[in-house]
């Protein structure tokens, strides 16, 4: 039997790609970590499976915690955690989603080629950084007054479509067609509704981007078909979240916790999981609030993508309907949302995996948290747009911005083993502070320009320097790893024409 040991901890490798933690008496149910060997010489340089072992051990949690390829300390739980609690014994917690609610991505289609763009790179990164705001503080696509921001939280991008700034088939390729009707904006603060007005639309900082890339191989071609990718194909990502609003939120229910659920949150083996018992309404109302954010959240990417087509359509003179930039999906990766799954009745609660006491499977609703985690839900799932259920969601998993990004799509494999979910990125390996000591935001901007043909832009040097190529794993390993178990399936490579960063 193969074993791996990190930071004070023993995985046992199960089956290829497929780790578990050795579990101790607190843990409540088996933890597992998906990576390769390349992957695994990291996984002990900072506290993840720290916190993967704790998560394992919050109350109501269904078997297994789980830790994505691209797995990474976090706050609470690790980023790339995916974890399931029931939703009527369980918990929900705000710790388990962050503070970037519904920080995704999306993926905008034209039918440019990397030949009509090529030469004009720079024209284009600097139009798009003149239309689309970014950076800390205040400012967006459009001047929201607090009557938009409540209609915003409450109908996601259902309210651009009423306002001009989308079209009906947005919806139609977004997840959940961009509104969570769960959303409660009564549970947001007038402190984080403050914050979001001034917001909307806008990429805000960090590890936010908007990128411009060309595809730049094919692995399936029926499925890239269905999705209306081909080679050479000029595509834009964008990647951001709630802003101000969704910190805000998260930051409420944390104090909320910690003042009206003590004895709950001195139960958990550490305060950054703060949670909140799955029936009671503090629960539900953390619930509601994040349900805004996240419809927040879809409408600031859909304003975003508002002004990219503009910006297009400017510097290319013709329409964006002409140019076709037709949304391919747009996807969530800090959440928890209610679900439904299929799962062993086991000595300790449920699972995924039968048990050895044979209990039988039910079907169970589940607050399945994604931190730092994608939705992956394969071909035939009922609540995936119609234009993909016979193929599967689109997956889409950004690597750095002098490296590859990848579309995948839902395994067959998702549900069985990673309640329908996999990675989100390529992973850090440095954190921000000693990416700063090690990089020049200039000298790596010059170096992705001469060497790469990459021209990126950004609100200052340092964001540069915090996010260049070197502080993140290599991300063609870990969407090899995800299709090699089925959970995400390779079908097409995009590689970066010119970046946009906060």
């Amino acid at each position: 039997m193969t074993t791996f040991d990190a930071d004070g901890h023993t995985l046992t490798e199960v089956e290829a790609n497929v780790w578990e933690l050795e579990r101790d008496d607190e843990m409540r149910v088996p933890a597992r970590v998906f990576a390769n060997d390349a992957l695994l010489e990291h996984i002990g340089d900072d506290k993840t499976l720290d916190q993967l072992r704790n998560v394992a051990c919050m109350p109501g949690v269904v078997a297994p915690a789980l830790c994505m390829p691209d797995g990474h300390q976090g706050y609470g739980f690790p980023v790339g955690g995916v974890a399931a609690f029931d939703a009527e014994d369980g918990c929900i917690s705000p710790g388990g989603v962050g503070f970037d609610i519904n920080c995704g991505v999306r993926m905008v289609k034209t039918n440019l080629t990397y030949g009509d763009v090529e030469g004009r790179e720079e024209e284009l990164v600097d139009a798009l950084f003149d239309a689309v705001p970014c950076g800390l503080g205040g400012g967006g696509v459009v001047e929201g007054t607090h009557t938009d921001l409540e209609a915003a939280l409450e109908r996601g991008v259902d309210w651009c479509v009423e306002e001009g700034y989308a079209v009906r088939d947005d919806l139609r390729h977004c997840e959940d067609e961009g509104r969570r009707p769960d959303a409660d904006p009564d549970a947001v603060s007038k402190k984080a509704k403050d914050r979001g007005a001034s917001q909307m639309g806008s990429l805000g900082s960090g590890n936010h981007f908007l990128e411009v890339q060309r595809v730049t191989d094919v692995y399936d071609d029926d499925t890239a078909e269905s999705f209306g990718l081909d080679e050479d194909q000029v595509v834009v990502l964008i990647h951001c979240g709630s802003r101000g609003l969704g910190h805000q939120v998260c930051s409420d229910y944390l104090r909320r916790i910690e003042q009206e659920e003590p004895e709950f949150l001195e139960s958990l083996p550490n305060k950054d999981l703060a949670a909140a018992p799955a029936d009671s309404e503090l629960a539900e109302e953390y619930y509601g609030a994040m349900c805004a954010a996240i419809n927040f959240a879809w409408v600031n990417r859909q304003l975003i993508t508002h002004a990219v087509r503009e910006t297009f359509a400017d510097v290319f003179d013709a329409s964006w309907e002409s140019l076709e930039m037709d949304l391919l999906y747009d996807v969530a990766h800090n959440i928890a949302k209610k679900e439904s799954h299929d799962v062993y009745v086991t000595e300790d609660g449920y699972s995924l995996y039968p048990g050895e006491d044979g209990g039988g499977r039910v079907e169970r609703d589940l607050y399945v948290h994604r931190k730092g985690a994608t939705r992956a839900f394969p071909a035939g799932h009922p609540e995936l747009p119609e234009a993909y259920r016979g193929v599967g969601q689109p997956v889409i998993i950004p690597g750095s911005m002098g490296a590859g990004s990848y579309v995948l799509k839902g395994g067959a494999e998702s549900l069985a083993r990673s309640f329908g979910s996999t990675a989100h990125g390529a992973g850090r390996l440095m954190s921000r502070t000693q990416a700063k000591q090690d990089y020049q935001g200039g000298d790596v901007q010059d170096d992705l320009r001469e060497q790469n043909r990459i021209y990126v832009k950004a609100a200052s040097g340092a964001t540069i320097a915090e996010e260049a190529p070197g502080v993140y794993k290599d991300v063609d390993e870990v969407v090899g790893v995800s299709d090699a178990l089925g959970i995400g399936d390779l079908v097409v490579r995009t590689y970066p024409v010119c970046n946009i960063k906060g």
